[in-house]
């Protein structure tokens, strides 16, 4: 039976399972010059020219630094429990460093106020890719100092809303930082340098570890201190050796370089010696492995579409997405010698192969990975060509599709054992898709970027109705 097909019988979540969306700061808020906010490196890189989809920035993205009442009354309506966004630094830190701008804080302390006002638990993530441009002048993640930075940075935070949040997330995606920031260059920052993309992966690291127990000295013992991960599902073309040797390599990079000091102490031993002509990783410092693998109250799962690799053979192997393509730099140090490939079947408008398995098999591995530690998947979604009808109203059945596929997996794994408690959408609206601009929609609600009008789509209103019974409705289109 197709992942998407309705069963017989219905897929049904426990009763606290939480259903969400999830939203990152630079990409929604706008207001970039607002209450003493300054540039972060989101802002310089979009504002270089070459860098984004047609120009595009986040200088009003979707604007919802003035209209976040109106979203969170939208989120309500839909019938959410919870909501995950992210903070922007140099909002309340302008140069990364030194005292608060309470006018910052206030605007975070305000959409907290309003969302637990409407019953909607907040969860906070502390770092959506948006370092203020002062740190990165500075020498960027790639430095040990932003480390430090960012637990300062961290304890302003979690002594402003701790009270309030229960729920917090150090970091979103370092894979994406540190790589596609650093080594790619087709984030910001926009270098390309792999030995700095190793460093930064490492100070990254090690800026969730402060950054914990900078939370943990201000917060109530209750509040849950977690961090988000993009793990890849790494498959190997075939069982030769040399396709599992190159499989080996990409979990490393992709997966191993975090969970590894995150969950077990320690850098793959793999990792170290396929990377030792990058980097002697002499910037690992004493302590430092015992200051990341700390005890997680939780671990946040971001999932796509899975990863297909093989060895090179006398093709040149090229970056893959999310290098961006032929000509773009790799985000992979150390492994030229391995060739990437479209996996078979359903794609997004990204290009992303739709693969509800590969969830589930994500779960699952971190399920072991992790004994008895609650997971929460706090991004999946798709993004395709939305339009609206004459009538105003945005169908999108091929979302409504995948998400109940997605859903239906994270449901399995909870019978095959996982602890997953909670699900977040990505997105909860059309914004700035980063490189790509406007040009990728992956909301559940319809922006008209004109107007900035808001329209939820026909698989937020599905995804409503799924929030609010604990069960998965027919595909349909509503």
């Amino acid at each position: 039976m197709p992942e998407s097909a309705q069963p017989v019988n219905p897929v049904t979540f426990p009763p606290a399972f939480l259903w969400g969306a999830a939203t990152s700061a630079y990409q929604i808020e706008g207001a970039v010059r607002e209450d003493g906010r300054t540039p972060s490196i989101w802002d310089t890189f979009s504002h270089t020219p070459g860098k984004t989809a047609g120009g595009d920035t986040g200088d009003i993205a979707v604007d919802h630094y003035h209209r976040f009442r109106d979203d969170v009354a939208l989120m309500a309506d839909l019938g959410l429990t919870a909501y995950r966004f992210s903070i922007s630094w140099s909002r309340v830190q302008p140069t990364g460093r030194g005292p608060a701008v309470q006018r910052g804080l206030d605007f975070y302390r305000n959409l907290v106020d309003e969302l637990l006002s409407h019953g909607i638990k907040p969860a906070i993530t502390l770092y959506h890719w948006d370092l203020p441009q002062e740190l990165e002048d500075a020498g960027g993640w790639p430095e040990r100092d932003t480390a430090y930075r960012f637990a300062e940075y961290a304890q302003i935070v979690g002594e402003a809303l701790g009270d309030r949040v229960e729920q917090w997330i150090t970091l979103n995606e370092p894979w994406c930082s540190a790589f596609l920031g650093y080594a790619a260059g087709v984030h910001a920052p926009g270098r390309t340098d792999p030995a700095a993309s190793l460093r930064a992966a490492h100070h990254l690291n090690l800026a969730h570890g402060l950054g914990a127990s900078a939370l943990r000295s201000v917060m109530p013992a209750r509040n849950s201190v977690a961090i988000s991960l993009n793990p890849s599902v790494v498959r190997p073309a075939s069982e030769d050796p040399a396709d599992l040797a190159a499989r080996q390599r990409i979990d490393d990079l992709a997966n191993g370089v975090f969970h590894g000091p995150l969950l077990h102490g320690a850098y793959p031993e793999t990792l170290l010696a396929a990377t030792s002509s990058v980097t002697d990783w002499s910037f690992v410092q004493d302590g430092d492995l015992a200051t990341i693998h700390q005890p997680l109250d939780a671990l946040g799962l971001n999932y796509y579409t899975p990863t297909l690799v093989s060895a090179a053979t006398s093709e040149p192997a090229g970056p893959r997405a999310d290098g961006h393509g032929a000509g773009a730099h790799s985000p992979w140090p150390g492994a030229d010698d391995v060739a990437f490939h479209q996996t078979p079947g359903e794609r997004t408008e990204m290009g992303w192969t739709i693969d509800p398995t590969g969830l589930h098999e994500l779960i699952m591995r971190y399920t072991r990975e992790a004994p008895g530690l609650p997971l929460y998947i706090t991004e999946n979604g798709a993004a395709y060509d939305d339009k609206p009808d004459p009538d105003g109203r945005v169908h999108d059945p091929e979302r409504i599709a995948y998400l109940h596929g997605h859903l239906a997996a994270v449901r399995r794994a909870i019978e095959d054992g996982a602890d997953v408690r909670g699900y977040y959408l990505w997105s909860l609206m059309d914004n700035f898709e980063w490189a790509y601009g406007y040009e990728k929609r992956f909301g559940a609600v319809y922006v008209d970027y004109g107007t900035l009008e808001r329209t939820p789509k026909s698989s937020a209103l599905w995804y409503g109705q799924a929030a609010r019974s604990g069960t998965l409705p027919a595909v349909e289109t509503l």
